[in-house]
């Protein structure tokens, strides 16, 4: 056995990784996993997303269980936002981070009753954070007797419908429950049934656009999945992979674990300060987020939008009027969309200001680049 053949085998699959196997579906490694990044052109998924629907498989983001009376608690520790005030059926953005306020990961938490009416959260995790997620959690939830922690993501899969044609679809899928899926409101997830199987919906996304995320029993995946296809195919929907999916997080200035997102940058630079709650309240990170909130950041995240039509990539020199470095290129394409070079960078914070003239140094030529408000594209409604 060859050692590509070896790391092959050893890659997790989703529940659906036959399906895109059987449909043209271009495989690469992402976070363990082997997923599509496209079945067949990347701008033709990406367009397909924006003017009608996308259909993505997401399973490789982790899903988290927390039961139990000192769930609550135990959130409200490790999270930069609080969950008690949390209603039945919303969905929160937070961040985990470090003590020193780094971040660890960026969650979405829903707050959930299930039929039997038992409450509980879920917190989807990125892949490439799972296991180190798992490994913080594990001790701190063992000071918080009586919370039940479950790892359900080999349990079950997660797929997302994204555009304006999304709840056209959700709305074929869901015939007995229409009207509860689609009247859910934004950053709103109930349990609900498909075919008689349970499923999780949230009007959630990563792309800019309307749209929801299912999370489906493993054994069900296969049977929504085709589904959702079946009831999409008159609207447009395009199976979309991880390329589409990345171009199209980009345009909507979303930032991406890795790349926006680290142990080294805390939420105020990252530009993510919205997701951090320091009213009255104390959780891991929270005095080192108060003194920086104190002096200030030195950096800022900000959107480049470049001359020409040759993109930025990751690690790209951002240079001043002096051709001094002041930044780096932390994301960038040419958008399908915009029909431009647009790039995410962490610059200077006297530079971040909108409007500011900087260049990019694309390959060894320097490309003159402006600082422009985020996101670089907003859906119409």
């Amino acid at each position: 056995m060859t050692d590509n053949a070896s790391a092959s085998r050893s890659l997790l699959a989703t529940p659906l990784a036959q399906w895109h196997v059987e449909h043209g579906g271009k495989l690469t490694e992402f976070a363990g996993y082997q997923m599509p990044v496209q079945y067949g052109s990347i701008v033709t998924e990406h367009l397909a997303t924006r003017q009608a629907a996308g259909l993505f498989d997401v399973s490789h983001m982790a899903r988290l269980r927390f039961e139990g009376p000192n769930s609550t608690q135990l959130l409200d520790h490790l999270l930069t936002r609080p969950v008690h005030d949390m209603r039945l059926g919303q969905v929160r953005y937070a961040l985990i981070c470090n003590a020193a306020g780094g971040i660890l990961d960026d969650v979405l938490v829903s707050y959930l009753e299930a039929p039997s009416g038992r409450q509980f959260y879920v917190m989807v995790v990125n892949a490439g954070n799972h296991q180190k997620i798992l490994k913080w959690l594990q001790p701190h939830a063992a000071d918080f007797p009586d919370v039940v922690l479950s790892d359900v993501t080999a349990s079950t899969a997660m797929m997302a419908v994204q555009g304006p044609k999304a709840a056209t679809i959700l709305q074929r899928l869901f015939p007995e429950y229409a009207k509860r899926v689609v009247g859910l409101r934004y950053y709103r997830s109930l349990v609900t049934h498909q075919m008689g199987k349970p499923v999780i919906v949230s009007r959630t996304g990563y792309t800019g656009e309307d749209g929801f995320e299912l999370i489906v029993r493993s054994e069900s995946a296969l049977r929504v999945w085709e589904n959702l296809m079946l009831a999409g195919r008159e609207h447009g929907l395009l199976p979309a992979g991880l390329g589409a999916r990345d171009t199209l997080r980009l345009e909507a200035g979303m930032p991406l674990y890795g790349h926006e997102l680290s142990e080294e940058i805390d939420p105020l630079t990252a530009g993510v300060g919205f997701a951090v709650n320091l009213d009255n309240r104390s959780f891991i990170g929270s005095d080192a987020l108060r003194t920086l909130q104190a002096s200030g950041v030195r950096q800022r995240r900000v959107g480049l939008q470049l001359q020409g039509r040759r993109a930025a990539r990751e690690g790209a020199h951002v240079l001043d009027a002096d051709q001094r470095i002041v930044g780096r290129v932390t994301s960038g394409t040419f958008s399908p969309t915009l029909q431009r070079p647009i790039a995410m960078a962490y610059v200077s914070a006297e530079l971040s200001a909108v409007g500011s003239m900087l260049s990019v140094d694309v390959r060894g030529s320097r490309v003159e680049a402006q600082v422009v408000p985020l996101p670089f594209y907003k859906a119409s409604s």
